[in-house]
Order: structure tokens, then sequence, then C-alpha cells
């Protein structure tokens, strides 16, 4: 199968670009690259028995083409390169909506072969990978969550209802480089800063952030890196994995990478009113700039649930096979909820310059450029995000 990158330069149509033309967009200036795979085959395992993932692949090399490298290597080549994200030794935090289930939380074939290729790192991965999340006493890695359903049937939103995000862990990979934690029962636990021990939250003003030991022994504490014993090590990398979804009416409208972060918090902490839904925008800027900036964002558009929140009844889901990703999270929720979700339903509610959108949007991108998106230990040298599309440049690629 013939694969063709193009630069869409937003507006003004499609561009190639030559090989030796390409850098990575928005390290040197204001722009902000997004990456846009289409095409995804409904099987996209592409090279059996392999776990490797059609669209994954196609993005990790659409992003190597113009210079932002998936792995940190000394070695240069179209994946990898010494401002790469991805190092042979860190701790990898997968971050997943398993808040709910069927389409309503995050495709778990595309994060089987996001982690295949975490583990197919060049220089030999040795650290680990964790898939997470905080469904806040609704959560489920098994993907067999009874809130809103009715039932505990195990449905995830693959190709096949049984490959959970525990399934991936225990069945498909079976490998100690590989693990889950579930944060909804230690949501309520907040320790102090010199507690290095128990899991739970440590606070930061009207946020807070998880601190929880690995299944491979890891102590992670979000905002500082792993705990060595004696100090943080910053070897811990965010990929934060939404799945794009409406969300409700009156509220955020819409579920992108931004407010996925409210599974990262604890809404134990006493500030769940504020951030539903004035403080929305305030809330994800300061845990996306000030906590822990993502190495990457990855929006899930296999199945978009355009009219529902939890993915079912079936005919309020879409299968549209597309993933788009960015370091900017604002630009990449604009993106997204203007070419992928307002597409499919044309509800005018799910346009990025809907009032309700529009300006928690604004207020993220605000809160982040105030506090600094810059992230070098993360391969992130984003100089700012951006909420308009002259400010934005997307690399498009069939799987």
């Amino acid at each position: 199968m013939k694969r063709r990158n193009f630069c869409k330069i937003a507006g003004m149509g499609l561009v190639a670009l030559p090989l030796g033309q390409r850098r990575i967009l928005g390290a040197t200036d204001s722009m902000s690259p997004l990456f846009w795979v289409k095409g995804i085959p409904d099987d996209p395992y592409w090279q059996k028995p392999s776990h490797r993932h059609a669209g994954v692949d196609t993005l990790i090399d659409l992003m190597g083409g113009q210079g932002l490298k998936f792995y940190k290597s000394s070695v240069v080549s179209l994946t990898s390169g010494p401002r790469g994200m991805i190092g042979a030794g860190d701790v990898v935090l997968i971050k997943v909506n398993a808040q709910w289930k069927y389409r309503g939380c995050t495709n778990s074939d595309v994060i089987r072969g996001l982690i295949q290729r975490i583990l197919e790192h060049p220089k030999g991965f040795h650290g680990e990978v964790v898939i997470f999340e905080n469904g806040q006493g609704r959560g489920s890695l098994r993907c067999d969550t009874s809130a809103a359903y009715g039932d505990s049937y195990v449905r995830a939103n693959a190709n096949r209802f049984s490959h959970s995000f525990i399934y991936l862990v225990n069945q498909v990979f079976k490998d100690p480089r590989v693990s889950a934690f579930l944060l909804d029962p230690i949501r309520s636990n907040f320790i102090g800063n010199d507690d290095h021990v128990q899991n739970g939250y440590r606070l930061l003003g009207n946020v807070s952030y998880p601190c929880f030991t690995t299944a491979g022994g890891r102590r992670v504490e979000l905002k500082e890196g792993t705990w060595n014993g004696s100090g943080h090590t910053p070897n811990l990398k965010l990929i934060n994995v939404p799945v794009l979804k409406h969300h409700d009416v009156g509220g955020s409208e819409i579920t992108a990478s931004l407010k996925h972060v409210y599974g990262l918090l604890s809404m134990a902490d006493g500030n769940s009113g504020f951030r539903h839904y004035a403080g929305l925008g305030e809330t994800c800027g300061r845990m996306l700039a000030e906590v822990r900036t993502p190495a990457l964002n990855i929006v899930d558009a296999i199945w978009v649930s355009h009219a529902s929140l939890k993915g079912l009844p079936a005919d309020t889901t879409f299968r549209a096979n597309q993933l788009l990703a960015s370091q900017d999270p604002v630009a990449l929720d604009y993106y997204a909820a203007k070419y992928i979700l307002y597409p499919i339903d044309k509800n005018t509610r799910h346009r990025p310059y809907f009032s309700g959108i529009t300006s928690w949007l604004t207020s993220a991108r605000q809160t982040i450029n105030r506090i600094g998106i810059t992230s070098p230990e993360n391969g992130v040298y984003l100089s700012r995000v951006n909420q308009y599309e002259s400010q934005m440049k997307v690399f498009i690629a069939e799987a």
C-alpha cells in the first residue's frame, strides 16, 4: 500500500514537502503542528502476528518526517533523534478514558499499537509503560463499569469487546514492562510533599495530582518525576489519549485532550464545583502546563460518539477511523472539533467557535501560555499554544 504525506497549511490546500526540507514546525516559531492520520483500516493490525497498529505506525512516521521524533536516541532516523520524546529507560504513563465503556472509552486497539511501538525502542526499552486513569469512583480498566449502563459486562472500545486495558496487560503483552494502575481507590487519600511511600494525591492550589508506586516498583509523582529514594529523576513521560466525543449540553460540550485531564486530578479535593464548568479551561491549563506537560496528545477518533457521552446506543456513534495528534492540546481540540466531530452530525454546538467551547479553549490557552508550555525534558519545544487556524500547520497521511 502506498502512503503519501502532505502538509496542509490551514485554509491553503495541500502542499507536499520534500523530505530534505522537513523540520519540526513550532519548535522555533509560533506555529502549532498537528498530525492527522486518515483511512485507518477496520482491521488495523497490518503486520500479523505483531501488535503493530496501522494508524499508530503511520502517525509515528508522519511526525518523524517533520522532525518530531517518537524515540529519544543519539541515533538519528525517521523516528528517533536526540530531541525525541520517549527514552529507553522512561516510565511512560498512558492516560486513557476508562470512566466509560463501549465507544465511550479510549480505543484499546490504539493503545495496544502504541505500547508495541514503545517496547520497540531502538535502544531497547527497559522502563515501564503504565496505563492509568481516575474515573472518580466509576472507572474500570477492565471496561466493565456498571455506572450509567446497568450491567457489568466487559465492553472495551475495540474490535473485540474482551480486549480491555487489563486484558492488554495480562493477556496480550504479559510483560513486566507493561502494567496498569487505577487511581479511583486512592482519589480521597491526600499526602504531603515529603511522603514518597503512600499512594495518594498531592494538592497544588486548586488542582491535585497523583503519586503512586507502579507494579514494577517505580515511584511516580506526576509533577516531580520518579522518586529514586533521595531525589526525583526526570524520566517520566505522559501520553494523553482521549476518545473524541460529545460530552453534554451547557457544559464542556465535547471531550478531547483538554477535558481528558479531569481523569488525572482528584475531584475529592473540594474543587469539583469550580471545574464544572467555569474553571474548566484554567484547571486543564494548569494540569498540562504546571503539573505535567504531555509528550504527546493523541485524539482517538476511531469511533466517535457524536451524540452520546457513554458510547451508546449504537446510532450515536460513528466509525471515523482517524487519529489526530499534537503537542499543542488547544490547537488539537479546536481542529478535532471542527474537522472530525462537527462534520459527522453538523451539531453547531460542536464547532470550536461555539461560545460554550471557545470560552474554555481561550481560558486554557491563556493559562498555558502564562505558565509556559516548553518542556525540553519531555521533548516539547513549543513556544506557545494556539487557538487560531492561521497559527496551525496540519500534516496529513493515509494509513
